[in-house]
C-alpha cells in the first residue's frame, strides 16, 4: 500500500477526465505532478501541485484548473475536502477510514514500504574501498555505514543490489604496509627495529609478524628486499584484509564481492579498458594544459596518453598512460569500471571519501564512455567526521600508530549508535560525533529517542497481555475508536513511509529514512503524552477492551513501521531499555 502514490494515480485519473471534457488541452504531460505532505500539516493531510505545473502548458490560469479539479476530487469517497491555496496548490483532506487501511496495512503486510521502484534492476554499490594497510578506522567509518545502508535501502525498493569492496592492493602503500609488516617479523625474532621512511609503526602489525614468523621460519631473516617482498606483500594484505573484514561485521556489514585492483595488472584487463575508449576515438596522443592557479616548481609539459573526459563534461582530458608505459591511477580506475560494466550492472553507485571530490567528474565520464551511456554512475562523497569527548576533539594518526578504531568506536557506543547517529545527517555534510551526547537518554539523542518509541510500545503490548486483553487480531480492530485528531496524525505520519522509501531510493539518501524515523517517533511519544493529561487517548482503556484494542493497534503499527525503517539502517529495534 502506497496511499500517495494512490492518491496522486486518482489525481492523474482526474486530470484525464478534464482533458476529455475539453477543460484542459490534450497533450498534457503529468510527469511533474506531485502528491506530497504539505510544508504545513494545519493545511490539510496532503498536497498537489497539479494546477502549478500545468498553468502554462495550459494556457490557463492555476486556480482555474485547481477549481475544476477539486470539483472532481471531491467525487472521491477518500477526500473530505480539496481547498485551493494561495496561487493554485491544491490541499487534501482525507477521510478517517483512509487512516484505519494505513494501520491494517502497515499489521498485515509484511511487505508494507517496500517498493517495485528498482523493478529488480542490477545495481553496484562500492563503498569502504580503504587500502590494506591495517584495520579500519573513524575516518572510515562514516562512507561505510552509508554505503551498507543505502544498498539496504535500495534492496528494500526493489534493486537487485551487490555490495563491493575494491581492495586498492596496486599501489605503494601496499609495498610500505609489507616493509612494516617484515619489522613486525624481524622483531618477533628478537631484533630491534626502527620504523622509517613512512613504515607503519602500529600495534596491529604485531600480530602480523609473528604470524609471518610462524609461516616461514627464519627464511627472510637479513634477506635483502628482493628476496621477500612480493611474498610479503601478498601475506600482509591478507592479513590487514583479514582486519577489515572484522571491523565490517562489527558494523554489521558483510559484503558481497571484494575485488583486487592488484588483479587488473599484467592480466590484459586495464589494456582492455583502453582498447575500448581507442576504439571509440576518445584516447588521443597530447599534452594536459598546465594547471591553473600557481604554477607547480616542477610542472613541464610532457606527451602522454590522453582521456576525452571534456566529451563528457570533465573540465579537462585526463592522462591514462605515461610517455614511458607506465600507467597513471585512473587508468586501473577505468578498468574496474569496465569490468563493472562488463558484469552487467544497470548502474553504478560509489562512495568515495571527501578527499576525492576532484574525482567525481572524471569517473562519471568515464564510465559515461565506457557504457555508451547507458549506466548512469552515482558519486556520493562522506564527509569526514569529527569526534568529540568531554569537550576536546580526538586527532588520529594512523602512522603514529594511535589513530581511532571503528572497534574503539564500536567499543565505546555500540553499532546500533555508530550507525543511526552517522545516517541522521546527509552524508555530504560535514558531522560532529559527541560521545557525551549520543549515550544521553534524551529526545536530543536520536537514536534513544527511536528506540524508546519502540520500547514504549512494546512495553503497552505487555501490559495489555498481562490484563488480559486479546491482541491476536489487532489488524481488525474497531479503528473508529481510534480517530482522533492526534491519533489519526499518527496515521498520517505512517502513510508517509512508502514514499519516504521511493524518494530515499531515487535520491540514494538514507538519511531521509533516519529523519522519517524520529519524526514518527516523535508523534508516538507525544500521543503517550498526551494520555496524561486526556485519559481517552491513553493505550489502555479501562472496562473497554474494543477501544484498546484499536489504540494498541495504532500503535503497533507505529513499531512495525519503525522496525522496517531500523532494519534499513542496520539498527536493531529496541523491546525495553536498560
Amino acid at each position: 500500500m502506497n496511499l500517495f502514490a494512490d492518491i496522486r494515480a486518482l489525481v492523474i485519473d482526474c486530470l484525464t477526465d478534464l482533458t476529455t471534457e475539453g477543460v484542459l488541452p490534450d497533450g498534457l504531460g503529468f510527469d511533474n505532478v506531485t502528491v506530497e505532505p504539505p510544508r504545513d500539516a494545519s493545511h490539510g493531510d496532503m498536497a498537489t501541485n497539479a494546477a502549478m505545473v500545468l498553468a502554462k502548458p495550459a494556457g490557463s490560469k492555476p486556480r482555474d484548473i485547481a477549481d475544476a479539479l477539486a470539483a472532481k476530487l471531491m467525487g472521491d469517497a477518500r477526500i473530505v475536502s480539496a481547498e485551493v491555496a494561495g496561487p493554485g496548490f491544491l490541499n487534501l483532506r482525507l477521510d478517517a477510514s483512509v487512516w484505519a487501511g494505513v494501520v491494517k496495512a502497515a499489521l498485515t503486510q509484511p511487505d508494507f514500504g517496500t517498493s517495485d521502484l528498482g523493478a529488480g534492476k542490477k545495481i553496484n554499490v562500492e563503498y569502504v574501498s580503504a587500502n590494506p594497510t591495517g584495520p579500519l578506522h573513524v575516518g572510515h567509518t562514516r562512507g561505510a555505514i552509508f554505503g551498507d545502508a543505502l544498498a539496504s535501502l535500495l534492496d528494500y525498493a526493489g534493486f537487485d543490489v551487490t555490495r563491493e569492496y575494491y581492495i586498492n592492493d596496486g599501489g605503494g602503500q601496499v609495498d610500505v604496509v609489507a616493509r612494516s609488516v617484515y619489522l613486525r617479523y624481524l622483531e618477533a625474532h628478537g631484533q630491534e627495529v626502527t620504523f622509517e621512511d613512512g613504515t607503519y609503526p602500529g600495534h596491529y602489525l604485531i600480530a602480523a609478524g609473528e604470524a609471518l614468523k610462524d609461516k616461514v621460519g627464519d627464511a627472510y631473516v637479513d634477506q635483502p628486499e628482493d628476496v621477500w617482498l612480493a611474498d610479503v606483500r601478498v601475506f600482509a594484505t591478507d592479513a590487514m584484509m583479514d582486519l577489515v573484514r572484522e571491523d565490517l561485521a562489527s558494523l554489521g556489514i558483510k559484503m558481497d564481492n571484494f575485488f583486487s585492483e592488484k588483479s587488473l595488472y599484467g592480466t590484459g584487463r586495464i589494456e582492455e579498458a583502453i582498447a575500448d575508449l581507442k576504439s571509440k576515438d576518445l584516447i588521443y596522443w597530447g599534452t594536459l594544459k598546465p594547471p591553473k592557479g600557481k604554477m607547480p616548481d616542477d610542472w613541464q609539459p610532457r606527451e602522454q596518453w590522453l582521456f576525452k573526459s571534456t566529451d563528457f563534461g570533465d573540465d579537462e582530458d585526463r592522462a591514462v598512460q605515461k610517455g614511458d608505459g607506465a600507467w597513471t591511477y585512473f587508468a586501473p580506475d577505468i578498468a574496474y569500471h569496465f569490468d563493472k560494466v562488463s558484469r552487467g550492472f544497470d548502474a553504478l553507485v560509489d562512495v568515495f571519501g571527501a578527499d576525492h571530490t576532484g574525482y567525481v567528474k572524471r569517473m562519471k565520464a568515464a564510465v559515461a564512455a565506457l557504457s555508451g551511456g547507458t549506466v548512469p554512475l552515482d558519486v556520493k562523497l562522506a564527509q569526514i567526521v569529527r569526534l568529540f569527548k568531554d569537550g576536546s576533539e580526538f586527532k588520529m594518526s594512523k602512522r603514529a600508530g594511535t589513530f581511532i578504531t571503528v572497534q574503539d568506536l564500536v567499543d565505546q557506543v555500540g553499532k546500533d549508535v555508530a550507525r543511526f547517529i552517522m545516517l541522521m545527517r546527509k552524508n555530504d555534510t560535514p558531522f560532529d560525533f559527541d560521545f557525551d551526547k549520543v549515550t544521553e537518554q534524551s529526545k536530543d539523542n536520536p537514536v534513544f529517542y527511536v528506540q524508546y518509541a519502540h520500547a514504549r510500545v512494546h512495553s503497552v503490548l505487555r501490559k495489555a497481555a498481562d490484563a488480559g486483553i486479546d491482541l491476536s487480531d489487532l489488524a481488525g480492530a474497531d479503528m473508529s475508536l481510534a480517530a482522533t485528531e492526534p491519533e489519526n496524525a499518527l496515521a498520517a505520519k505512517m502513510a508517509e513511509w512508502p514514499r519516504v522509501v521511493e524518494v530515499a531510493a531515487r535520491s540514494n539518501e538514507p538519511h531521509r529514512v533516519a529523519q522519517y524515523l524520529y519524526d514518527l517517533a516523535s508523534e508516538v511519544h507525544s500521543l503517550w503524552n498526551r494520555g496524561n493529561d486526556d485519559a481517552s487517548l491513553r493505550f489502555l482503556q479501562d472496562d473497554n477492551i474494543p477501544a484498546s484494542q484499536a489504540k494498541i493497534a495504532l500503535i503497533r503499527a507505529a513499531s512495525v513501521v519503525i522496525s522496517h525503517g531500523l532494519g534499513i539502517l542496520g539498527v536493531t529495534p529496541a523491546e525495553e531499555m536498560r
